[in-house]
């Protein structure tokens, strides 16, 4: 299995099959557009525009499940993703990350990628034990922004936390595009 067998929904409504993405590197990251982390916006649009020329698709999937950061309507969403931070890559519909409704890509994800979400997060990883401790030691998505990065051949490399800001997780994926 990988995420080329599975479908999303686009911020449009209409189904897109990720198999579209074989051959590519794919980073697929939970955003909101009220959340601390959503300047990362603009180091992901950098990113895209460094990368996307060597096989790097960058897909945005809005997420509300976190401190209700992500109120707004798909249509919404694509507004602000262009007017305030220029994004050229795909954000699709509004999705759930975690929980029963959680869409069945993120689920895929979290299970090839449970995460290493510790203390040495600092301050999130403090709030995530006084909001949601039984988040803890699970393979939830623990915050907006996080990151799992896929290979070519669609399987998942490595997963990486909302703390992890595009420019420090470049490095990585330069290699993974050479």
């Amino acid at each position: 299995m990988s995420i080329h067998g599975f479908s999303v929904t686009t911020a449009e409504g209409t189904a897109k099959p990720l198999s579209d993405y074989h051959g590519r590197l794919v980073l697929i990251v939970n955003v909101a557009s009220k959340c601390g982390f959503t300047p990362q916006y603009a180091g992901l649009e950098a990113l895209h525009r460094a990368t996307e020329d060597r096989g790097l698709d960058i897909l945005g999937f809005p997420c509300n499940q976190f401190g209700n950061q992500e109120p707004g309507t798909d249509a919404e969403i694509q507004e602000f993703c262009s007017t305030e931070y220029g994004v050229t890559f795909p954000i699709f519909a509004k999705v759930d990350v975690n929980g029963p409704d959680a869409d069945p890509l993120f689920t895929y994800l979290r299970a090839q990628a449970p995460g290493d979400f510790g203390p040495d997060a600092g301050p999130l990883y403090e709030h995530i034990k006084n909001s949601r401790p039984e988040a803890l030691g699970t393979d939830e998505v623990k915050w907006n922004f996080s990151k799992f990065l896929v290979g070519r051949d669609g399987a998942v490399i490595r997963r990486y936390e909302s703390t992890a800001t595009p420019e420090q997780i470049r490095a990585d994926i330069e290699a993974d595009l050479d």
